[in-house]
């Protein structure tokens, strides 16, 4: 039963730390409206998910808690690269397209292109560090003898998160059958990865 109860709050506290918006949420979205490489972008996410959580229990958030250098760094870089998939995002709002019965959406970035986004949104997001490694290792540590279940229950929560959110985006396709729901939606996400950027960049004055 105490194993259970680890497993839980780990499912627990995963899923909270995960289930908002942001950069990587927004792109997996976009990708599962468009059904277009939902299985590689689900994979990377989850299997870096996965990295991070193993390497926060094991220890790494204390590394990189030290070494505070490090991350001003990771923050910098991800400032920049968020705000250039921004700037892409909202130039994608002046001109957007439209779902019809046969996805007649423009032709799909390569596999290589949108498994290399979906690994620079995940990995040059310092957040993740933060919250994944740092908070998440920190507290699977008061589950002494039960982390490594503390960290499997965290592990479900973004294999069942990213599924859902990759997966179910097909649910909400009628929405996007007109020019203007991706207008809002491309538009949302320049937002969020504008803001984003100047918060990093802010973090690191």
């Amino acid at each position: 039963m105490p194993h259970l109860l680890a497993a839980l709050s780990g499912l627990g506290l995963g899923l909270s730390l995960i289930v908002a918006i942001g950069s990587q949420n927004a792109f997996v979205l976009r990708q599962g409206l468009r059904r277009q490489r939902v299985g590689a972008v689900v994979l990377v996410c989850v299997v870096s998910d996965v990295v991070l959580i193993a390497a926060g229990v094991a220890g790494a958030g204390a590394v990189v808690q030290s070494r505070p250098g490090l991350l001003d760094a990771v923050r910098l870089a991800g400032a920049v690269f968020l705000a250039g998939y921004g700037v892409l995002a909202a130039r994608r709002a002046m001109r957007p397209q439209t779902l019809d019965a046969r996805d007649g959406l423009a032709a799909p970035a390569s596999v290589a292109a949108t498994v290399g986004t979906a690994l620079a949104l995940t990995w040059l997001n310092p957040h993740v560090y933060l919250d994944t490694v740092v908070l998440l290792g920190s507290i699977a540590q008061s589950h002494p003898g039960r982390q490594w279940w503390f960290a499997a229950g965290a592990a479900v929560g973004s294999v069942v998160w990213f599924t859902a959110l990759g997966y179910g985006a097909a649910l909400l396709r009628p929405l996007f059958a007109t020019p203007r729901a991706w207008r809002v939606l491309d538009s949302a996400i320049a937002v969020v990865m504008l803001a984003l950027a100047v918060s990093l960049v802010l973090s690191t004055v």
